[in-house]
């Protein structure tokens, strides 16, 4: 499995998407990104977890933290969020009309699944004006 190959296909589907106006593969704090540079869109790599069967090519589970900020001034941040929620879940569960598996593809990996799966974060702006929210992303693939 190409691992760069998946995390690159993934960033490609999340860097397509309209409404961000900083987006990157390198985490930063909230603290970090100026009012201006918000809405932000970061991924960020997590655990990988082999499933490895006798004689089956392992399976590899790989997980990724998408977070969005939004910063507003004074309004609630809540009413921005929630779109960009609602574009990244989409985007990323999306799913080919014909098969119904994932629609994300990559060279040198076999993709069974890449979802939105668990809990997903979120403050609503109890952080004042700023709001962040942490999407959980599980790719399997081979």
């Amino acid at each position: 499995m190409n691992r760069e190959a998946v995390y690159s296909a993934l960033w490609a589907k999340l860097d397509a998407l309209g409404g961000f106006t900083t987006k990157s593969r390198k985490l930063l704090h909230w603290n970090d990104v100026k009012r201006y540079d918000q809405p932000a869109l970061f991924m960020a790599q997590g655990d990988m977890q082999a499933l490895t069967l006798t004689g089956q090519e392992t399976k590899w589970i790989l997980r990724v933290d998408v977070y969005l900020y939004v910063q507003t001034a004074g309004e609630p941040p809540a009413p921005i969020m929630n779109p960009l929620i609602d574009a990244v879940c989409n985007a990323v569960n999306a799913v080919h009309p014909v098969t119904g598996k994932t629609d994300l593809t990559a060279d040198g990996a076999d993709i069974e699944y890449c979802r939105v799966e668990g809990t997903v974060e979120t403050d609503e702006g109890t952080l004042g004006e700023q709001a962040v929210c942490i999407i959980p992303i599980v790719i399997c693939a081979a």
